[in-house]
């Protein structure tokens, strides 16, 4: 058995969702697939794949077998770019997973651009809202993390900002405008649940905002929320519609803000300042592709994002 072919088949019927599909991917007939999958799990010793007549799905082994014959594959990618003249020539996949709000807003600006550097590596971009969670199943997590963020991995700080309190010109004609944080007990609150920064636990949880003078304490309110969503662009279309009162990074309201569309309330509070960071999992060594997309990220995210703020002020 060609243990490196069969490796590559492995990754690749997971990718594709099945052996079919990864035989046409390959070009290769399936019989020969599948037995070249079979004559791995026989070699290992275990079964990497639960096979049904409708779907194919990783073993608690294959799932953990994956990550390992990924980061071998992108090693031997390595290996044979390394010989090329510039990293021009450095070719492959760079696996990323990000919140999908990260993804379209900070990572899509961005594709063609970086596509016109390398041509020949390719972006695979999955979403998640958790993204942070899942730092060693991939290359590259970008990910938002507070100011108390103390994790035991390694990180790359990209750009910082700040999350800020907004409601719409609409609603705040109907229902006042906040000039305290305590006045937000009578508001429609329009809560992220996917950011536990800043939170209190349970179901009565508490919005708490720190003022801008550092001699003001941080003070909590028992917001009514009408609306609770991972999703920051349903909650920020629901705020432009005058659904409520949201809280939401100021760097992507800002075009919102330039528009009219949404006014800053309570300007004198935050609900935090954070960072946005590129991780990369422990313990592995730094392919080169990896270091070029990193370096990449580190000179464009803030050009990006100050030509941006740029052409809105």
């Amino acid at each position: 058995m060609d243990r490196l072919q069969a490796m590559k088949i492995f990754e690749r019927v997971v990718e594709e969702g099945g052996f079919a599909a990864a035989a046409r991917a390959m070009d290769m007939s399936p019989p020969v697939v599948t037995r070249m999958v079979a004559e791995l799990e026989q070699h290992l010793g275990t079964r990497l794949l639960q096979r049904t007549t409708r779907k194919l799905a990783l073993t608690d082994a294959g799932e953990s077998y994956l990550q390992r014959v990924r980061a071998i594959l992108h090693e031997i990618d390595d290996a044979e770019a390394a010989a090329a003249a510039s990293t021009r020539d450095l070719r492959g996949t760079i696996r990323i997973v990000a919140a999908p709000v990260l993804a379209t807003n900070f990572l899509a600006p961005m594709v063609a651009v970086w596509h016109a550097y390398y041509p020949k590596l390719m972006l695979d971009i999955s979403m998640d809202a958790y993204a942070s969670s899942r730092v060693d199943e991939f290359d590259v997590t970008i990910m938002v993390a507070g100011e108390d963020f103390d994790a035991n991995i390694v990180a790359r700080p990209l750009v910082q900002g700040e999350a800020i309190v907004v409601a719409s010109p609409d609603y705040l004609e109907r229902r006042g405008i906040p000039r305290e944080p305590q006045d937000l007990i009578h508001h429609d609150y329009l809560r992220d649940s996917s950011a536990p920064v800043r939170l209190q636990s349970g179901p009565g949880r508490k919005l708490r905002l720190q003022s801008l003078r550092a001699d003001v304490p941080d003070e909590e309110v028992d917001a009514p929320a009408v609306l609770q969503s991972v999703s920051t662009e349903l909650l920020m279309r629901a705020a432009v519609d005058g659904a409520g009162v949201a809280v939401t990074s100021r760097l992507l309201a800002e075009e919102h803000l330039a528009r009219g569309e949404l006014v800053h309330i309570l300007p004198g509070w935050i609900f935090s300042r954070y960072t946005i960071y590129a991780a990369l999992p422990s313990g592995r060594m730094l392919p080169a592709r990896t270091r070029v997309f990193l370096d990449f990220l580190t000179e464009h995210v803030p050009r990006a994002m100050a030509e941006k703020s740029g052409q809105l002020s």
